[in-house]
């Protein structure tokens, strides 16, 4: 009978088991940034059927770290590149891990308490360098991208987003902006005179803003942004969704469902 039953046993611990791999998603690489001084950490997506002779559009996501915004993310990048869907460009997604989002995402304040609060914060002018000079070179180099090139920012990353499109609005071809964290040293981006307003700046370009139910002063900054991208982008897309039932806190993946759908990028 122990025969038997120690049979029966081996028997079924035979046949539950199983073969196993590591599910992978994309590519891990690590850019040494000299104008950073840092090494950078890039999480990049591949669309199904990736083909390195053909050439595709570049998403370039802040946040991109895999704890925080790039997974989900991506999966509303492969949803939208279903041929069912048909919403989005088959793309290449790179997602850019944080090392310090309070630094590099903003430009220096004059509030004293901020700078007491947060003393690392004002480099967005070295990181927006970076992004100019070393990632998106890079990632020219290595694979075929066509000119489309997206950022998505949320909060400070928003705040990021929008002072690129102020300063150099060349640098992107589309702009994902969600819930700008336009407050940031009493709103003086508003103040500063934006690019996109010149006679001589005709990309077309193409730009989402969204913010959810969270406070007069966050909404209020998105809706004056919009109406500003709006009046003096000539050469500009505009659109504007406001989320009534979403905070702070959830609003990203619905909103950049809604890019993807309103743009056609």
């Amino acid at each position: 009978m122990k025969k038997i039953i120690g049979f029966i046993l081996l028997f079924c611990i035979t046949t539950i088991q199983a073969q196993e791999k590591d599910f992978v998603l994309g590519k891990i690489a690590t850019l040494k940034s000299t104008v950073l001084n840092e090494d950078r950490k890039l999480n990049i997506y591949f669309p199904a059927g990736y083909d390195a002779t053909t050439s595709y559009p570049v998403i370039y996501l802040l946040d991109g770290s895999a704890d925080q915004d790039f997974i989900h993310i991506v999966g509303i990048v492969q949803f939208a590149n279903y041929d069912w869907i048909n919403m989005l460009s088959k793309s290449i997604v790179v997602g850019i891990e944080n090392v310090d989002r309070r630094r590099d995402f903003t430009f220096p304040t004059t509030i004293e308490k901020d700078k007491q609060d947060f003393p690392t914060t004002g480099g967005s002018e070295k990181f927006i360098t970076f992004l100019e000079k070393e990632l998106q070179p890079y990632i020219e180099q290595k694979y075929k991208t066509t000119a489309s090139k997206t950022i998505i920012g949320q909060s400070l990353g928003g705040l990021l987003a929008t002072e690129i499109l102020f300063k150099m609005p060349r640098l992107f071809t589309n702009y994902i902006i969600v819930s700008p964290s336009i407050w940031w040293n009493k709103q003086s981006l508003f103040a500063v005179a934006p690019e996109f307003a010149n006679t001589n700046f005709n990309q077309k370009t193409k730009v989402f803003i969204s913010v959810g139910k969270e406070g007069s002063v966050m909404e209020k900054d998105a809706k004056k942004l919009y109406e500003m991208v709006k009046k003096n982008g000539k050469s500009i897309d505009s659109h504007f969704h406001y989320f009534n039932d979403s905070s702070h806190a959830d609003i990203l993946h619905l909103a950049v469902y809604k890019a993807f759908e309103t743009l056609k990028i």
